[in-house]
């Protein structure tokens, strides 16, 4: 049984956005390793943009200059 961890920030991905994720990764598996679609899981995992840091700084702090 595969399972994928996706995580993304926390602004403004939609349901659509998140089910073409979902759909994609579980292709992905299947096309490239032979996996069974019905038994691969998918997890998305939405991080607040103060818990994800780049280069020694939140998200957060980069978006505020335009980064």
């Amino acid at each position: 049984m595969p399972y994928v961890n996706i995580r993304v920030t926390r602004d403004g991905v939609t349901a659509e956005q998140k089910q073409a994720l979902i759909a994609g990764a579980t292709q992905l598996l299947v096309d490239v390793l032979g996996k069974n679609p019905n038994t691969t899981v998918v997890v998305i995992e939405e991080v607040d943009t103060d818990n994800w840091g780049i280069g020694g700084e939140s998200v957060t702090e980069r978006r505020k200059r335009g980064e």
